[in-house]
């Protein structure tokens, strides 16, 4: 016997529904039902519940991307697709798959609300269509960002503990040192440079004076292993990032 999908009752208007899901990571989306596919999934389960209720064709897919931030491809098209009068309704399968950030969430509410857009949470039942939900909606955005700022304050802990203890935490190496065991160690052939700039320096006091000198010399930077009219060369800001960062140091 074949299914029939309810018939909307007589002046219902349809509600077109977006569905939008997302992952942080990208670890497992090569299956062939991923994390993406139980949200959507979902999503589609409870607007088929639903009285009137339309899923749109276009897929809203962010799949390896943070919800710390609005820089995602499908999230684009769906902003641009709600503000273009194209969806009536935002699915999802919880209020964190759309926005981590309570001020994001905030400004989406206010363009969803513009546009006559409403927003439904599947495993939390709710939606802003009533004060109830908007005040829910509210409070578990507020825990959603408690623990994202939780997680970001154990990093930083973490980070400043590994430093404390001597160790490289990352990030591109000082010119003058090199990274061994998680720790900076001084790079022979470079100190030699480093220690050069600072004689020049004290004698000029003009990066750019000290920038010509050094290429002048063949002294150049880290990666360059051709002659200076081919090569890299000094610029003033790279040497005043050399000298900056050995002056930090030294404090």
């Amino acid at each position: 016997m074949t299914k029939r999908t309810p018939t909307p009752a007589p002046g219902t208007d349809t509600k077109r529904c977006a569905i939008y899901t997302r992952k942080s990571t990208t670890m497992g989306l090569e299956q062939e039902f991923n994390s993406l596919d139980a949200q959507r999934e979902s999503g589609l389960a409870y607007i088929q519940r639903q009285t009137g209720w339309k899923v749109v064709d276009e897929r809203y897919d962010d799949g390896g991307f943070t919800g710390a931030n609005t820089d995602r491809p499908a999230f684009t098209r769906l902003l641009a697709d709600v503000e273009a009068g194209k969806i009536d309704v935002i699915v999802v399968y919880k209020v964190d798959r759309l926005s981590r950030s309570l001020l994001d969430f905030a400004k989406m509410m206010e363009r969803f609300t513009a546009a006559g857009v409403s927003f439904v949470s599947v495993t939390q039942n709710f939606s802003t269509a009533d004060a109830m939900g908007r005040l829910t909606l509210n409070m578990l955005m507020s825990f959603a960002e408690f623990e994202r700022s939780m997680i970001s304050e154990r990093t930083r802990d973490k980070i400043a503990a590994s430093r404390r203890k001597g160790k490289w935490t990352g990030g591109p190496v000082p010119f003058g040192y090199s990274v061994k065991d998680k720790k900076l160690l001084v790079n022979e052939v470079e100190a030699q440079i480093v220690r050069e700039a600072f004689t020049l320096f004290l004698q000029h006091r003009q990066m750019a004076m000290v920038a010509r000198t050094l290429t002048e010399r063949g002294l150049l930077p880290r990666g360059s292993s051709r002659p200076p009219e081919e090569g890299l060369r000094w610029s003033k800001d790279a040497i005043a990032r050399v000298l900056g960062t050995r002056s930090t140091r030294a404090s």
